[in-house]
């Protein structure tokens, strides 16, 4: 959802107003309650850019005031500070128009079909649909990674969930349970998602035939077994693998995520069934793969390895190494490579 900054404070010649055009979308008037107030919508995740840039402002003005003889001290300046501080903060608690909000969905009406041992740990979803003059009918359910002990739900999650939203594709992001050595409860999870959101296609102005599965770390690996292995109503159309666990052979994957997957002492019959580089085959859904080739969490030859039997077998696949950003990076504008993996990751969903 965009980030709002209210602008009636000022006045036209104001310095607060001098920002730099590439952070909004575009300019509206908000009604809240009695007050009626008009704001910048920013593109999201950019308030920090936003805040950066007034603080630069702020700080060439004083340097400027200092240099003409002006008597602005450090008080007052400090003081313009707080209430331009006070401004973006309120301002945060503003909702927009312009993406709809998001809402939770229990996963399982009853019992799930498996269990992990911890009835506290509930699968759900979180949905993002888009406006539904903006729709495209594609939707994509997402995994949060957590090397299956864990979820990063907001930057492998909600942050994600967010961005699909605002290019017209609905997004489902998964809370899967932690499978504590039992495989069949995260895979089960992944499953049910899938179908649920083939079940309220019609609800939620989805196409049943362009829904994807998308994920990170382990979460990749999640939705690279399901691309592999599930079928029928369970069966993506389209893959999106970020820095992914793909191997669960002992030495090539990611230990700590293999251990909490497949338990303590997995059998070569498991390795090999949960090793997605394995189970590739023609009927495999196309694949968007990004990595960091410096990643020294999980090896980057998984998900070049399942590149290349993507290739092999003939599936379409997207292959993105970055030269620096190790592991982790999700939705971070900070990495450094954040703008030029968005519009690979755009020009790629524009692709079919």
């Amino acid at each position: 959802m965009p980030f709002v900054i209210p602008c009636c404070k000022y006045t036209k010649n104001s310095k607060y107003l001098r920002l730099k055009p590439y952070l909004f979308v575009n300019f509206a008037t908000i009604r809240l309650k009695s007050h009626t107030f008009s704001c910048f919508l920013l593109q999201p995740r950019r308030h920090l850019l936003l805040w950066r840039h007034c603080r630069e402002v702020m700080q060439a003005d004083a340097g400027r005031d200092n240099m003409c003889g002006g008597q602005e001290t450090k008080t007052e300046y400090r003081m313009k500070f707080r209430k331009l501080f006070l401004a973006i903060g309120l301002a945060a608690v503003c909702t927009t128009v312009s993406a709809q909000s998001s809402f939770e969905v229990k996963l399982y009406s009853g019992q799930p079909p498996y269990t992990n041992g911890d009835s506290r740990d509930t699968a759900k979803v979180r949905v993002f649909l888009p406006m539904e003059k903006e729709a495209t009918g594609r939707a994509v359910v997402i995994c949060p990674g957590g090397a299956y002990e864990t979820l990063s739900m907001e930057k492998e999650g909600y942050d994600w969930g967010e961005f699909f939203q605002n290019q017209g594709i609905a997004a489902i992001v998964l809370k899967y349970r932690m499978p504590h050595g039992n495989p069949d409860v995260p895979v089960s999870d992944a499953e049910q998602a899938m179908r649920l959101v083939r079940i309220n296609a019609a609800s939620w102005k989805i196409s049943r035939n362009d829904i994807g599965i998308m994920g990170f770390s382990a979460g990749g690996h999640l939705a690279a077994t399901i691309a592999t292995r599930s079928l029928g109503e369970a069966k993506p159309n389209f893959q999106i693998l970020f820095y992914p666990v793909i191997s669960m052979l002992e030495g090539y994957g990611h230990d700590r995520s293999r251990t909490n997957f497949l338990g303590q002492h997995p059998g070569k019959r498991d390795e090999k069934k949960y090793s997605a580089d394995m189970n590739v085959s023609r009927v495999t859904p196309r694949a968007f793969i990004a990595l960091s080739d410096d990643d020294d969490t999980v090896p980057p030859a998984n998900g070049v390895n399942y590149y290349s039997e993507l290739y092999r077998n003939d599936v379409r696949a997207s292959l993105h190494v970055y030269p620096g950003g190790g592991h982790g990076w999700g939705s971070k504008i900070g990495f450094r490579y954040h703008e030029e993996m968005m519009m690979d990751l755009k020009a790629w969903l524009k692709s079919f």
